[in-house]
């Protein structure tokens, strides 16, 4: 009786183990069907707060809630089978406490199976990471730019031109490393700081408009699909330019049914006789 192989995902674990080893590659999942083509190619998708603003044209992602990202969480296991799934913790779900953390992060690995969470924040939240992992609850991190924080921050800016900024950036990282981090995202970061936390920190870095040297990459797959064309950040580089495309698709579509050449009596159920 032959035992068939079961498929295992790529486990928080062995993202961490990668650092050194080879390039780590991400990307943003929010649906069922994108996460069924990523899949084969990324090592881990994230179900990013981002969803906020890319699926429901949100102004930022202060506005995303614990059901929401439970929902596209669930979407995107259901299309994957190989790449490990982390899921955010939205604003508000984990910042009054390390308790209120760890119900909010609980809740998204019941309800979703997906392998971790990812949490913003640097040395005010070392203590949350500290107790979620201690706990079995894999974490990944986020420094730099964050964000939920944008209110606060000034608005979405690269980080760490100064003695201040920079001196905070190094604190936070080092302070979510130490706290048991398996990776952790440096966003919004020059290039020399991002690639010097990269070389100092024990987990793997995964660079958003940082640097070349992170030991990861991650984009949102909209932008890097060229669906939105209105805004292009620096960071972001079109791989493909699916806007023009999709509304050309949308422009015939609609001109064919005007002209009654859509449907065709080929796209019709017929009474067998």
């Amino acid at each position: 009786m032959s035992v068939q192989a079961v498929k295992r995902r790529l486990s928080p674990g062995s993202i961490e183990a990668l650092k050194g080893e080879r390039p780590i590659v991400s990307l943003t999942a929010y649906t069922t069907p994108i996460a069924r083509l990523l899949d084969p190619h990324v090592d881990f998708m994230l179900v990013g707060d981002s969803l906020g603003m890319v699926l429901y044209g949100l102004d930022s992602t202060v506005g995303v809630t614990l059901d929401m990202m439970i929902a596209h969480g669930q979407a995107v296991m259901r299309g994957s089978e190989k790449a490990c799934v982390v899921v955010d913790l939205p604003f508000g779900s984990y910042q009054e406490s390390k308790e209120q953390a760890f119900s909010s992060a609980a809740r998204i690995l019941k309800e979703t199976g997906c392998s971790a969470v990812k949490l913003e924040g640097g040395a005010e939240m070392a203590e949350t990471v500290d107790f979620l992992t201690q706990r079995g609850i894999p974490v990944l991190g986020h420094v730099g730019l964050m964000p939920q924080l944008v209110n606060t921050m000034g608005g979405y800016r690269s980080l760490g031109r100064n003695d201040k900024e920079a001196a905070k950036i190094r604190r936070d990282a080092k302070a979510i490393d130490d706290a048991g981090a398996f990776a952790i995202v440096v966003e919004g970061t020059i290039e020399p700081l991002a690639r010097e936390i990269s070389e100092t920190l024990r987990a793997p870095t995964i660079g958003i408009g940082a640097s070349p040297a992170c030991d990861g990459q991650i984009l949102v797959s909209d932008d890097m699909l060229g669906i939105f064309s209105d805004f292009k950040p620096r960071f972001v580089k079109h791989f493909a330019e699916l806007a023009p495309q999709m509304s050309a698709a949308f422009e015939a579509y609609a001109n064919e049914v005007k002209a009654r050449t859509f449907p065709g009596i080929e796209h019709t159920f017929q009474v067998k006789r």
